[in-house]
C-alpha cells in the first residue's frame, strides 16, 4: 500500500510539473499535454483577469461625530501599501519563499527543474513562485468572501488531477498578472493577504498581534519569524508553538544570511533571541468584544443584517460588512452611552448579586436617531451576555422584551384625547388596592374588542372609588382610573394608538388584544418605548428608531439604508395634551416621580411597575430627548421585594425607586449644553 501511494504521488507530481512546464513554454499546447480530457480546464478558455483579491480595508463603524466605535471582521487584516512595510520584512519573505522573485516571470524554471528532479526521486517539491502563491491566496480569499466552501477547498487542494488543475489555474492567472502588475504590486498584495497565524491576515495585523508594532517598524529577527510562519501558520504560531516558531525563524535567518540579506553574525545573534523575549502580543480591537461600545456595535450589525441593499440574505449582508471595507456612520452621540452606563451602574452594579439588571435607550424626537444605549452587564467574560436588553430581538435584544407596566398609560391618554375626551375630564375609578381588586367586564368596553375574560385590576395604593381627574390619575398612576378610561374610549382604539406609535413586542409580533396591555402587560424593549414617547415630544411625529444614518463602500459609493419613516401618528393637539398631563408624575406633589424633573427644563414622563415588581420603568422626554430606563430581571423573572441592589435594601422596587432617578441623571447629562425649549402645549387646565 505504501509503495502504491508513493507511485501515485510520483505520477501526480510529475504530471503537475509537466503541465506547468508546458503551460509556461507553450500555453496553446496545454490540452495535448494532459492525458485525461477535461481533467484540467482549457488554458486559453480561462478568464483573463484574476477575480477581485478582496484587498479592501476593514469596515468601520463610526459614531455620529466620526469617531471609531469598532472594526468588525472575521479576519484580522489591515491593508497597508508596500512603503509601510519594513524593507527587511519584504526581503525576508522573498528570501524564504522565492529568492529569485525579481529575476523570473510567473514561473521560475530553475525551481521547476529542482522540483522535477525531486519528484523523479519520489519526493514532491513545490515550484510555486510568490506570484503563483498570491494567485492562490486571492482565489481562496475570494471564495471565502463569497461564502463558497467548495471553491475555497479547490483553491488549496493538492491531490490528484484536481491538484494539477489548481496549479495550472494558478499559473494561467500568474502569467497574465505578471504582464499587468509590477513585482512590487504583487509582493504588496501577497504580504497583505498571507495568513500569519492567530487570526492575523497580512503582515500589518501580524506585526501588531505578535509584537505590538506596525509593519513599518519590524526588525530583521521579527521579520524572519513572520516570514517563516506563512508556510504553516498554525503549526508555527509563536503564541502556541514557540519552539516550532523558533526553529522555523532560524531557518529563515540562515537563508537570509546565505543570500546576503543579513550577515552571518546578525543571523547568529538573531538565533540567540528567545521567542518569549520577542513577543509583546496585543489583542485586536476590531470585533464588537474589543470595542469600547460593544452593544452599540452589535446593534448596528444586527440592524444592517436586515438591510436588503447589502445582500440577498442575512449571511450575505454580514459578509458584505465583514469584507466590504464599508464606512458605517451611526447615530450614537460620542460619550453618551458611556454616561448612560455610568449612571445605571451607580445604582445597579454590573454583576450585582441580586440578579437585577438595567438598561436604557435615548432617542431623538423627530428623527428616530438612537443617540445612546447602555446596560449593566459584561459583554464578555464570567457572567457575560451579548444580548442587548435595550433593543428588539431582531436587533440583538431579548427574546420578548420586558413588560412595560404603567408606562403604557400614555397610549390610553392619547386614545382618549383623540376621541375627544377633554384634558379636564374626570373618570369614575372603581375602588381597589394592593390586596383587593376591581372587576372590569368585557361588556363595559364601548367598541368591538370584547373577547376577553373578566379583568381584575389592582392599585398600588388604596383608592376608595369615585371620580378622579386625568391629571391626578396620571400623577398617582391609579390603575382603576385608566381601566375605566380604556373601556370608555374602547380597547380597539387604545390598540390602534399603540400601533400608530410603533409599539410591538420585543419579538416583533403585535401587541395582543387584551385589556391588560393598557396597564403594561405587553413585553417591549426600551428603544421601542423611547421612540413612542419621542412622538409626543415632537408634537405627534413618530419615527422608527434607527442606529445607522449612512453606509459608504470602499469606492465611496453610498449604499441605501432603511430610513426612519417619520410620519404623523398623533395630531399636534393630542400630542400637546398628552405632554401636558405627563408632567404630573414629575411636578405634582403626589406624583410617582415627584421631584425628579429637570430643574429649569420642561420634562414629562411616566413610571411603570409590573404587578409582581419583576420589571420597573421610567420613560420621559424633553423636546430634544426621549429616554426609557428599565430596571428588572433579565434572565429569571422574580419579584423585586425585600431585595438588596447595589448595597441598598428595597422593601419593594417601583419605577420611582431606581429607574426614575437614573432617568433624571441620564437626561441631565444628555441635556447639558442644549437650549431650553418648551414642551408642546395644550392650553387647557390640568386638574
Amino acid at each position: 500500500m505504501r509503495i502504491a501511494r508513493g507511485l501515485a504521488a510520483l505520477l501526480v507530481g510529475s504530471m503537475a510539473v509537466g503541465v506547468l512546464a508546458a503551460a509556461a513554454l507553450a500555453p496553446g499546447a496545454l490540452a495535448a499535454s494532459v492525458a485525461t480530457e477535461g481533467a484540467v480546464g482549457g488554458f486559453e478558455g480561462m478568464p483573463a483577469t484574476l477575480p477581485a483579491d478582496g484587498l479592501v480595508g476593514p469596515s468601520r463603524i463610526l459614531d455620529a461625530s466620526g469617531h471609531l466605535i469598532a472594526t468588525p471582521y472575521s479576519e484580522d487584516r489591515v491593508v497597508v501599501p508596500l512603503d509601510r512595510i519594513a524593507p527587511i520584512m519584504r526581503r525576508a519573505q522573498v528570501a524564504i519563499e522565492d529568492s529569485r522573485f525579481y529575476d523570473h516571470g510567473a514561473l521560475d524554471l530553475r525551481s521547476l527543474g529542482r522540483a522535477l528532479v525531486a519528484t523523479a526521486g519520489g519526493t514532491i517539491e513545490g515550484a510555486s513562485t510568490i506570484t503563483m502563491q498570491y494567485v492562490k491566496l486571492v482565489l481562496e480569499s475570494g471564495a471565502r468572501a463569497e461564502g463558497d466552501p467548495a471553491a475555497e477547498r479547490a483553491a488549496v487542494t493538492q491531490q490528484g488531477m484536481a491538484g494539477v488543475a489548481r496549479k495550472v489555474d494558478e499559473l494561467r492567472y500568474a502569467i497574465r498578472l505578471e504582464r499587468t502588475e509590477t513585482k512590487d504590486q504583487i509582493l504588496a498584495g501577497y504580504l497583505n493577504l498571507a495568513y500569519y497565524g492567530d487570526h492575523a491576515y497580512g503582515v500589518q495585523a501580524a506585526a501588531e498581534r505578535y509584537f505590538s508594532v506596525p509593519a513599518s517598524r519590524l526588525d530583521y529577527v521579527q521579520a524572519a519569524l513572520l516570514a517563516g510562519a506563512v508556510r504553516a501558520p498554525s503549526a508555527t504560531d509563536p503564541l502556541v508553538h514557540p519552539q516550532a516558531a523558533r526553529e522555523r525563524r532560524d531557518v529563515v535567518l540562515e537563508r537570509m544570511a546565505q543570500l546576503g540579506v543579513i550577515t552571518r553574525e546578525q543571523a547568529r545573534r538573531g538565533e540567540a533571541v528567545s521567542i518569549a523575549s520577542m513577543l509583546h502580543p496585543s489583542r485586536p480591537q476590531g470585533t464588537c468584544a474589543g470595542s469600547p461600545e460593544p452593544y452599540e456595535c452589535t446593534y448596528a450589525l444586527a440592524w444592517l443584517e436586515q438591510d436588503p441593499a447589502l445582500g440577498g440574505s442575512p449571511a450575505a449582508r454580514l459578509a458584505a460588512v465583514d469584507r466590504g471595507g464599508l464606512t458605517i456612520r451611526t447615530t450614537f452621540r460620542p460619550g453618551l452611552s458611556a454616561s448612560v452606563r455610568s449612571v445605571l451602574d451607580s445604582r445597579v452594579p454590573v454583576g450585582d448579586p441580586s440578579g437585577v439588571g438595567s438598561a436604557a435607550a435615548v432617542v431623538e424626537p423627530g428623527t428616530g436617531h438612537v443617540l445612546a444605549i447602555g446596560q449593566t452587564s459584561r459583554f464578555s467574560g464570567p457572567g457575560a451576555t451579548q444580548v442587548d436588553w435595550a433593543v428588539d430581538r431582531a436587533d440583538g435584544g431579548a427574546t420578548y422584551g420586558f413588560q412595560s407596566g404603567s408606562t403604557a398609560k400614555l397610549f390610553v391618554l392619547a386614545a382618549a384625547f383623540a376621541a375627544g375626551v377633554p384634558e379636564t375630564a374626570t373618570v369614575d375609578a372603581p375602588a381597589a388596592g394592593p390586596s383587593f381588586a376591581a372587576t372590569v367586564r368585557p361588556a363595559e368596553n364601548t367598541d368591538s374588542c370584547r373577547g376577553w375574560p373578566d379583568w381584575r385590576v389592582y392599585n398600588d395604593e388604596v383608592w376608595r372609588g369615585g371620580p378622579i381627574s386625568l391629571w391626578q390619575a396620571t400623577a398617582q398612576s391609579v390603575n382603576t382610573a385608566f381601566a375605566a378610561l380604556t373601556t370608555r374610549v374602547g380597547l380597539c382604539h387604545v390598540l390602534s394608538t399603540m400601533r400608530a406609535l410603533g409599539v410591538h413586542q420585543g419579538d416583533g409580533t403585535p401587541v395582543p388584544p387584551y385589556p391588560t396591555v393598557a396597564l403594561g402587560a405587553a413585553t417591549v424593549s426600551p428603544v421601542t418605548l423611547a421612540a413612542a414617547y419621542a412622538a409626543v415630544a415632537s408634537g405627534g411625529t413618530w419615527c422608527r428608531p434607527v442606529p445607522v444614518t449612512s453606509v459608504v463602500d470602499a469606492a465611496g459609493r453610498a449604499i441605501p439604508v432603511p430610513g426612519a419613516d417619520c410620519h404623523r401618528a398623533l395630531s399636534p393637539a393630542v400630542a400637546a395634551q398628552v405632554a401636558d398631563v405627563l408632567q404630573a408624575p414629575l411636578v405634582d406633589p403626589r406624583g410617582t416621580a415627584s421631584g425628579l424633573g429637570l430643574p429649569g427644563r420642561p420634562a414629562a414622563g411616566k413610571t411603570g411597575t409590573t404587578d409582581s415588581h419583576a420589571q420597573t420603568w421610567f420613560v420621559g422626554f424633553t423636546p430634544q430627548l426621549s429616554t426609557a430606563v428599565w430596571v428588572g430581571t433579565p434572565v429569571r423573572p422574580f419579584g423585586m421585594t425585600d431585595v438588596t441592589i447595589g448595597g441598598r435594601f428595597y422593601p419593594g422596587v417601583y419605577g420611582s425607586s431606581i429607574a426614575a432617578p437614573a432617568w433624571h441623571d441620564i437626561m441631565t447629562a444628555a441635556s447639558s449644553g442644549l437650549p431650553v425649549e418648551p414642551l408642546p402645549t395644550a392650553g387647557g387646565a390640568r386638574r
